[in-house]
């Protein structure tokens, strides 16, 4: 079982969406957030909180009705954070076009002890091809945000 990758979907529905069918920017946003904090949980064994989202740009509109799939995968672990990527797609199960990524963000999650404080994470090490990629590429972002912290 690969406990960094996990998998959600729901179809939208009436009380999710605008007056016009259009499904709320946030209700998207919630169900990612579930999503990245259910895989954080499995690989931490704790519970967590998310502590930053980064940019989302929706690139197709989400209507009542559709299949939303959000795939959370774990990319990079610190101490008490891990950064997880979360893809999001979309599929009008009435047509035959499939599936299409409708957004995607990378969450930073915490894992959180019992009293209330952060708690160390299991490490992870990257081994494919793919995961040494998005490591990489995670490491650069962490540095890119602690430089700018730094600025402040």
């Amino acid at each position: 079982m690969n406990n960094r990758q996990l998998t959600m979907s729901q179809v939208m529905l009436p009380h999710q969406a605008n007056v016009a069918g259009n499904v709320h920017g946030g209700e998207i946003m919630k169900f990612m957030d579930t999503t990245a904090g259910a895989v954080a949980i499995r690989y931490s064994k704790s519970n967590c909180v998310t502590a930053r989202v980064d940019e989302l740009e929706f690139h197709l509109p989400i209507f009542v009705g559709a299949l939303v799939t959000c795939t959370a995968t774990v990319v990079y672990v610190g101490r008490t954070s891990m950064e997880v990527f979360v893809n999001v797609e979309v599929e009008d199960l009435e047509s035959a076009s499939g599936p299409q990524k409708a957004l995607s963000a990378y969450f930073t999650m915490v894992a959180m002890g019992r009293n209330g404080k952060p708690q160390n994470v299991p490490p992870y090490e990257p081994v494919t091809e793919d995961e040494i990629r998005e490591h990489d590429a995670a490491q650069v972002r962490i540095a890119d945000r602690q430089a700018k912290k730094k600025k402040k």
